[in-house]
């Protein structure tokens, strides 16, 4: 699987006629881009008819990955937060099939703990046996141990772009799964990625997909709606490169 899709999912003006006319942004967008990052979530809970109308207006083949809430992260810091995470998990049900990955954004800040994190991390897979990435932006996740458990738990580490610390542009932990989050660059959340760029994306998502890996590529430079674009343009070139391997060109 390659879910190509962007953090969210309006349709910015500039980009309306690539998009089915009628429907609500969700229905219109979800009939070109296969996949979304529902960020909202980080900031408050949704109800669990929510999520399940949210998955009532998209195709069978669509998958929707959910972060999760700021109060587990940012403000528990992944200690005492095993109820936080359940309520959570009971909302997100709400999606059914549809739910394809969840999001654990740390805090800059927040180094790995031996105890807490790894504590929490153990609850997290206890509960939950789908599809979980990790996003650190502390140097003390990207050690070889912290790395070993990632992967004995079957969690990814993102790919960011741009890396907050070294290290963090290339996936980690579990192997089976790759996740990327493309922040823009050069300036994070504004900036559109040059073509040769988003030509490295697309043939990285195929080698990784050739393997045989589920594979995310999350666009999330909004703030200016550039992701919209780089989405669309990427998802072209993934296409391409298909149709190129399927009918290779006579020698």
């Amino acid at each position: 699987m390659i879910a190509i899709g962007t953090a969210g999912w309006n349709v910015p003006k500039e980009y309306a006629g690539a998009f089915p006319e009628a429907g609500s942004h969700l229905e219109r967008y979800a009939r070109r881009l296969h996949a979304t990052e529902i960020n909202t979530s980080f900031y408050r809970p949704h109800r669990v008819g929510t999520y399940a109308r949210w998955a009532a207006s998209v195709p069978e083949q669509f998958r929707f990955a959910v972060k999760l809430p700021r109060t587990i992260s940012h403000e528990r810091r992944l200690e005492q937060a095993e109820e936080l995470l359940q309520r959570f998990l009971d909302e997100v049900a709400g999606l059914g099939p549809k739910l394809g990955a969840l999001l654990l954004q740390l805090p800059p800040s927040l180094h790995f703990d031996p105890h807490t994190s790894a504590g929490f991390l153990h609850a997290f897979r206890t509960i939950y046996d789908g599809t979980v990435v990790c996003e650190p932006r502390h140097a003390s996740w990207f050690m070889p141990d912290v790395d070993k458990l990632l992967a004995e738990l079957r969690i990814a580490r993102v790919s960011a772009d741009p890396a907050p610390v070294p290290g963090a542009h290339e996936p980690g932990g579990y192997q089976g799964i790759r996740y990327y989050r493309l922040h823009g660059s050069p300036k994070i959340y504004y900036s559109a990625y040059e073509p040769p760029a988003l030509d490295a994306v697309a043939k990285r998502l195929a080698a990784d997909n050739a393997q045989g890996r589920e594979c995310w590529c999350i666009f999330d430079n909004t703030a200016a709606f550039a992701a919209t674009g780089d989405a669309l343009a990427t998802r072209e070139r993934l296409c391409r490169h298909e149709q190129e391997s399927e009918n290779p060109t006579p020698s």
